[in-house]
């Protein structure tokens, strides 16, 4: 059994991107973080395919709709650009 077919593996890989999230924020590990952690859900039950190239392509489709549905829930608004009218050195 190849180590990348574990479930485990996949749930601790999760973590770790987890971790490195937290102490590198930027909002692209987390979405790293759900795509291993839902391969390891997957290979828990069994869902996964047990090919390496399948399951590395299972793990970036996860991965990017992860990404993507934390970005439109908590991402980047029209709103969010701060435009400066005065300048600290005029006063």
């Amino acid at each position: 059994m190849a180590v990348w077919t574990i479930w485990w593996v996949w749930a601790l890989a999760g973590v770790v991107l987890a971790g490195l999230e937290i102490t590198l924020p930027g909002f692209v590990f987390l979405g790293f973080a759900l795509g291993a952690a839902g391969n390891g859900v997957l290979l828990f039950f069994g869902l996964a395919p047990e090919n390496v190239a399948l399951l590395a392509l299972t793990f970036a489709g996860l991965s990017l709709a992860a990404w993507l549905i934390l970005r439109r829930a908590v991402g980047v608004t029209k709103s969010q650009v701060k435009v400066w009218k005065d300048d600290i050195n005029d006063l």
